[in-house]
């Protein structure tokens, strides 16, 4: 009889960001995924998609750990064969993003209270019926849970959304 320990997801540990360059070929993705499962790492976003060179792709992955859970997801990620370069983004300085698409239920009386909302958050309203309001929001993690929290009381009907895209920044400090 075989048993399998996965890791526990310990929610005190630290997020970390981590960029994959990977070459940009079948099955690529589906080895990073199955990894992270075959170890029991938690994935809690994932996002691929080409570079400026066709022929590699960058993959954006948020997950939780201790620094040694870490250190294992980064050797294990650049084990695998079509991995370039791996970075943990966490303890540089770096620009990240987010989308959502939020459909929303309206009515006449709350419509123009919903659009001050997507304002605010600087958001695009990108379809709109009698009964619903679609809004496109991008910006941090935590700017998109704002502004999906600040909607909720005007019942959300549908919500997709992208998982981090980040990159290093080049320049820090003063200009």
């Amino acid at each position: 009889m075989s048993t399998t320990t996965e890791t526990p997801v310990d929610q005190s540990a630290h997020k970390h960001t981590i960029s994959v360059l990977l070459e940009n070929k079948f099955g690529a993705l589906n080895r990073v995924a199955g990894m992270f499962s075959a170890k029991g790492y938690n994935l809690e976003s994932i996002t691929v998609g080409p570079t400026e060179d066709s022929s590699v792709s960058r993959m954006t992955i948020v997950t939780r750990g201790d620094d040694a859970i870490i250190e294992q997801i980064i050797k294990q990620l650049n084990k695998l064969i079509d991995t370039l370069k791996v970075v943990d983004l966490t303890y540089d300085s770096f620009m990240e993003r987010e989308l959502a698409l939020i459909k929303i239920g309206t009515t006449p009386d709350n419509r123009s209270e919903i659009m001050q909302i997507v304002e605010i958050f600087q958001g695009k309203i990108i379809d709109i019926s009698h009964k619903t309001v679609t809004v496109e929001a991008t910006g941090s993690g935590q700017k998109v849970d704002a502004i999906i929290k600040m909607l909720k009381p005007f019942h959300i009907k549908e919500i997709a959304r992208t998982g981090r895209v980040a990159l290093k920044r080049e320049f820090v400090g003063e200009a």
